[in-house]
């Protein structure tokens, strides 16, 4: 199990240092470069460089809530069943 774990974490690494770079050249190196430069493209329009992240943050700040009010409420309903146990019992 440790050697399947460790592939599955450098392969996780692996995507993640891609898609940072991938980023990173896109976000910053791209502004500079003339418009008729080829470079250009291998990268979508400047403009979803902004609204990509925008919208994973917002995705991702949803599920976070989403869970958290979940849980909330599991324990609010644990709560009312002690509760209820106490009172009849």
């Amino acid at each position: 199990m440790a050697l399947s774990d460790r592939i599955v974490g450098g392969g996780m690494l692996f995507v993640a240092a891609f898609v940072f770079s991938y980023y990173t050249l896109w976000a910053f190196l791209t502004p500079f470069l003339a418009t008729d430069s080829s470079l250009h493209s291998f990268f979508p329009s400047r403009v979803w460089a902004v609204r990509l992240p925008a919208l994973v943050l917002v995705l991702g700040l949803g599920l976070v809530g989403a869970f958290v009010g979940k849980v909330m409420m599991a324990e609010e309903k644990k709560k009312r069943e002690k509760a209820q146990r106490v009172k009849q019992g």
